[in-house]
């Protein structure tokens, strides 16, 4: 085989291991912006049902038993986790995070739905 030949075979296999490299870094970089996304998304979906529902569970609920002011200081909490390891996160933190956030935002909910019935068994 002419030196030539080989040269240009080991350049072209450096070549497509260098660019498998940068697609698998790039799609890695991706999926990360994608999940921290999910996690600004779902942290914005809970701050946005908090500031409803403030209203709504402060009438009934006393000041050491507020589920808002609760999940407000934790919504603040894992924000600022986020600002300060998002890039370094792994993937599976990123998703718990999210999946934290979401289940915050059922309990809420679910607040919601046992004042709501609370106040219709109260009225005549």
């Amino acid at each position: 085989m002419p030196p030539g030949l080989i040269v240009l075979l080991v350049f072209a296999a450096f070549a497509a291991a260098s660019l498998w490299l940068a697609l698998r870094v790039h799609r890695r970089s991706r999926h990360r912006q994608l999940a921290i996304g999910r996690v600004l998304d779902a942290a914005d979906a809970l701050e946005e049902r908090l500031r409803a529902a403030r209203s709504e569970l402060e009438t009934v609920a006393a000041d050491a038993d507020n589920p808002v002011l609760g999940a407000m200081q934790e919504l603040l909490r894992q924000r600022l986790w986020l600002q300060q390891h998002a890039q370094s996160a792994s993937l599976e933190s990123l998703q718990q995070m999210r999946e934290s956030l979401d289940a915050a935002r059922g309990r809420i909910d679910t607040q919601l739905r046992r004042v709501d019935r609370a106040r219709a068994e109260a009225s005549p």
